[in-house]
């Protein structure tokens, strides 16, 4: 049986990139956070912790919210991008 990986899968997904950003992260909200639930529960790794702060990249977005749910300090201004932007997953 041949498997295909979960990032082989999403390798082949089409993003329409807008330049408005449809996820903003308070990172002064963050600096309080002792767990960084954001980090562990995004599947598409957006979010990465360096020298104790987040980053976040919405590049790759897959548009699932997992992050907002997540996010227990309020941290996240979480919504959908704009009608013909973001991630098309009929090619995936």
């Amino acid at each position: 049986m041949n498997t295909i990986s979960i990032e082989d899968k999403l390798a082949v997904n089409k993003f329409d990139i807008d330049k408005d950003v449809h996820i903003r992260i308070d990172e002064d909200i963050c600096q309080t956070c002792n767990h960084h639930a954001c980090i562990y529960v995004c599947p598409a790794n957006c979010y990465k912790l360096s020298d104790g702060r987040i980053t976040f990249s919405y590049e790759g977005c897959l548009e699932c919210g997992s992050c907002n749910v997540a996010c227990d300090k309020g941290a996240i201004d979480w919504t959908l991008p704009r009608p013909g932007f973001g991630i098309c997953y009929q090619y995936g």
